[in-house]
């Protein structure tokens, strides 16, 4: 298939268009949960504006940056899951026979591939407007699994450098403290990706974890990760 530029996708000369993204719904499975994925987002650069106390967990009104506060857009729930949810995944799980010796192959090829490629199923992407502020999240997260006993062994994170080409580029990441020892490269150049998995909260088709990923693209680049796919 022919790959094209943004240029020929959209005319980039145009105002933007009035429709925005408005909301994403998240998920935590046990009331105990809701707090601590409530500081997660909050840890991820989302701002909590609303915390309403409900019988069977929390429910969080987030926002992706200070301008959003009063908007109806850019805005993320989080709740606990409805019971019948709840009841649909137990079923799946068990009908797939999950934790047990005769668990169908099918579980192993999923898990196998979100390992090695954590967004090839349902994830949530956001835009870090700087190397130095996804490094600090990488390191905090790391001190945050190593030293809070609610987070260890909670959140697992995988990083992809921009692909190597660019001398600028590549001698940055080789002096980073995160992306310096990095040996996974993103489908694209000019730009690094950060892919955070937690139980915290649930999605996916197992309803086991939700994928975060975290891009930061470089200045002036006019073809990147997030623009043009290579393969």
């Amino acid at each position: 298939m022919a790959t094209r530029s943004p240029s020929d996708v959209i005319d980039q000369t145009l105002p933007p268009a009035g429709q925005s993204m408005g909301h994403l719904a998240l998920h935590y499975a046990a009331p105990e949960d809701g707090p601590l994925a409530a500081r997660l987002l909050s840890l991820f650069g989302l701002i909590q504006t609303q915390a309403l106390p409900l019988p069977g967990g929390n429910f969080y009104r987030f926002v992706v940056n200070s301008g959003h506060f009063a908007r109806g857009d850019g805005i993320v729930y989080l709740s606990a899951l409805p019971a019948p949810q709840v009841r649909l995944i137990e079923t799946i799980r068990a009908a797939l026979g999950i934790g047990t010796e005769h668990e169908h192959e099918v579980v192993g090829s999923y898990r196998a591939m979100l390992a090695a490629d954590p967004e090839a199923s349902f994830h949530f992407g956001f835009l870090i407007p700087s190397l130095e502020e996804l490094e600090s999240l990488v390191l905090a997260l790391r001190d945050l699994t190593a030293n809070d006993p609610d987070y260890r062994n909670r959140i697992h994170v995988t990083m992809n450098r921009a692909r190597p080409g660019d001398a600028a580029v590549d001698a940055r990441l080789d002096a980073s403290p995160v992306f310096g020892d990095c040996t996974r490269f993103a489908y694209g150049r000019g730009g690094v990706q950060v892919f955070v998995e937690t139980d915290l909260i649930r999605a996916g088709q197992l309803g086991e974890a939700m994928h975060f990923e975290f891009d930061y693209v470089f200045p002036d680049q006019a073809s990147h990760i997030l623009s043009i796919v290579e393969l």
